[in-house]
């Protein structure tokens, strides 16, 4: 897929003219593991819900909508054979078995708050869904927190677009929606690094001094 095709231009494009389709078919797409550009989608749908082009709890209904069935869908990828191919992936960028025992350790005592918040970080809204299966985090819990968390990021996404495009434009909104996304990601990242990096470090410690 070329950055060409997936240029904001290109996306208003598809929005004009698919709609509804397009909002429910992105976020779905992306909840899934397909790293599609939902979260554009989603945002090109309120603003347009904004101009009056679209109907904002048409717009609402179909992120969430999209939202929670890619969710369920990507949790069942997960579930069914979804951690052979993360061994896979991981053996070609050279991350050991143990490593990704550790990091699925880490993702299961965290697996609730993973799936409401996960939507709000860039990358973990495509991955969440499917980890949370490969945990095997019981589906009646996951649903609780998908649905939740598929309403509090529909509903701060659709009326952030829909009252913000009115002052601040398009192009600019998604820009800082993104940048805030990316921004998020790297502090959770260095949240969850640095315990584990402390952790190895006071292992390797202990093993010197035996």
């Amino acid at each position: 897929m070329s950055l060409e095709f997936v240029s904001l231009e290109n996306i208003q494009k598809v929005a004009h003219e698919y709609g509804y389709w397009a909002v429910f078919l992105g976020i779905l797409l992306e909840n899934l593991g397909i790293p599609v550009p939902g979260e554009t989608v989603t945002l090109i749908g309120g603003f347009l819900a904004g101009s009056k082009e679209l109907n904002y709890w048409l717009v609402l209904s179909d992120a969430i909508a999209g939202a929670v069935i890619g969710g369920i869908c990507g949790y069942w990828v997960g579930r069914n054979g979804g951690w052979s191919l993360l061994v896979y992936l991981g053996s070609f960028f050279r991350i050991s078995e143990a490593r990704l025992l550790n990091i699925k350790e880490q993702f299961s005592e965290n697996a609730s708050k993973a799936v409401f918040f996960g939507r709000f970080f860039a990358l973990l809204r495509i991955f969440t869904a499917p980890l949370a299966g490969i945990v095997e985090m019981p589906f009646g819990k996951f649903l609780i927190y998908n649905v939740a968390g598929a309403i509090a990021w529909a509903s701060v996404m659709v009326t952030l677009a829909f009252f913000a495009g009115r002052i601040v434009p398009l192009e600019q909104l998604v820009a800082w929606v993104s940048q805030f996304a990316l921004l998020a990601l790297l502090i959770l990242a260095i949240v969850i690094a640095v315990p584990i990096w402390l952790e190895s470090r006071k292992k390797e410690g202990e093993e010197i001094g035996r």
